[in-house]
């Protein structure tokens, strides 16, 4: 019996068409949604012509809505966008890819008008779009489109591209574009690099800001928007043609010494063969953090030097960036470098290391992440002093991974917290700090010896004694 009830599709259809149908038009009762896609299935009953009419009609009613999409009404309009997504994606593109392209170009078209009236903080809506930008490039091919007139598409797009929907659509459309389309969509991007920019009349132009140099107007930077478009997609149609040469050209002598460009040309010239190239552009860069690395241009530097055989040089570029910056990565790296059991000492080396590093809390972070939760728990005991409580992102990370086998460490963690919030009088942060010092309460019956630190009554005690008018806080713990 139990088996028979279980939602799936070969059960349902005992149910027999009528009854299956009347369950849909009572479930879609009330629910917008449901019924927009029932009848998207209805129109793909019909011709390719009927669904694409059923899906623009949608569209534009999107287009036209300009209610304000918060967050309990995301899911709504997300579900909405998908369902005609998957329309356009199945049956229409597979009866009419022509007409799915042109659809889908109007799909994306919507993503401005979307994002100046939606709360997208989680990230999903922008999902939506750019998954529509991967399944366009799909679309063209099957549509055969016209090199010419999809690199036109293509260029109005990139110029419209407010919220970064349009980032991978070069990448995206480079096969249906060919050699052709991209020669034609590089041309016009090129144009842009060329013309003056554009001028008003100053009676006409909007003030929109100031700036130390003056008023800021929109025409401005309605100019600096286009070049700064045209410049980017000019550098992503170097990277689909692998035209390295293409790609530097696009940053002025200053900005290749930028670490991060210097980087990204070096990577260039590598993936080409020419790596004493790529040395030299690495070689040129200017660091302005000084002992600090910078990871980008570290993990060129050692690509490039692996690439040119200098093996030795690669390690010791790795262990420079785990010394400077205790990067577990570039540790990682080194130690699989090295032979057999050597790993093991070298590790208890760098083990130590860590241990005397100046960034108390970095250090921290580091052992929780490798994990060495034993070094992780000395450092804490041995450093406790330097515990800053306002860096909750890492200290609530260490006190959960130290609680099982260390509680009193991860109980040391939990008063820095509690001490920096009361301390400081953080009133948003009280709950999270009751919570803590609950947590303390629990750790004390598993430590035994709370050695040089105060057991958790004689803590909790000094806590009322210098914190106790913050009622508050002690309302949370009654």
């Amino acid at each position: 019996m139990a088996a028979k009830a279980t939602l799936t599709a070969k059960n349902l259809e005992a149910l027999g068409v009528e009854r299956l149908a009347g369950l849909l038009v009572e479930i879609s009762t009330g629910d917008a949604a449901l019924k927009r896609r029932l009848r998207l299935e209805l129109a793909s009953l019909g011709s390719p012509r009927d669904v694409a009419s059923a899906i623009r009609k949608r569209l534009i009613a999107i287009d036209r809505s300009r209610s304000f999409v918060s967050w309990q009404t995301r899911r709504a309009l997300i579900d909405d966008l998908e369902t005609q997504h998957r329309a356009i994606l199945d049956p229409l593109a597979k009866a009419d890819p022509a007409e799915a392209l042109d659809l889908m170009w109007r799909f994306l078209a919507l993503a401005n008008g979307i994002f100046e009236r939606c709360d997208d903080s989680s990230g999903l809506v922008i999902g939506v779009f750019r998954g529509a930008v991967a399944n366009l490039g799909r679309i063209a091919i099957m549509a055969r489109a016209d090199p010419d007139d999809l690199a036109e598409r293509t260029f109005q797009a990139l110029l419209q591209n407010d919220y970064s929907q349009y980032d991978e659509l070069i990448a995206a459309l480079n096969p249906a574009l060919g050699p052709e389309g991209m020669a034609r969509l590089k041309a016009r991007m090129q144009e842009i690099e060329r013309e003056p920019a554009r001028k008003i009349p100053l009676s006409e132009r909007r003030k929109i800001g100031w700036s130390s140099s003056g008023p800021i107007y929109a025409d401005d930077l309605e100019n600096a928007s286009r070049l700064s478009a045209a410049r980017l997609a000019l550098t992503e149609i170097a990277d689909a043609q692998g035209d390295a040469d293409g790609f530097i050209a696009q940053y002025d002598a200053t900005t290749r010494k930028v670490p991060k460009i210097a980087a990204e040309i070096a990577s260039r010239l590598l993936a080409a063969g020419r790596l004493d190239e790529a040395w030299q552009a690495l070689e040129a860069a200017e660091h302005r953090r000084a002992g600090w690395p910078d990871f980008a241009w570290e993990d060129a530097r050692i690509a490039v030097q692996d690439a040119l055989g200098r093996a030795s040089d690669a390690q010791a570029t790795r262990w420079s960036c785990f010394e400077r910056a205790l990067s577990g990565a570039h540790l990682r790296e080194y130690l699989k470098r090295l032979a057999d059991f050597d790993d093991v000492e070298v590790e208890q080396r760098a083990l130590d290391y860590a241990s005397k590093y100046k960034g108390f809390l970095d250090a921290l972070a580091f052992f929780v992440a490798w994990p060495a939760l034993d070094r992780a728990s000395m450092l804490v005991l041995e450093r406790g002093k330097e515990l800053d409580g306002d860096h909750y992102e890492i200290l609530s990370r260490a006190a959960e991974a130290l609680t099982g086998r260390y509680p009193l460490a991860a109980t040391l963690i939990l008063r820095a917290m509690v001490d920096f919030t009361l301390g400081k009088a953080r009133s948003s942060r009280y709950r999270h700090a009751a919570r803590h010092l609950a947590e303390c309460a629990g750790l004390a019956v598993l430590i035994r010896d709370f050695g040089m630190f105060a057991p958790h009554d004689a803590y909790l005690a000094d806590l009322r004694q210098g914190h106790g008018k913050k009622v508050a806080f002690w309302s949370l713990i009654a």
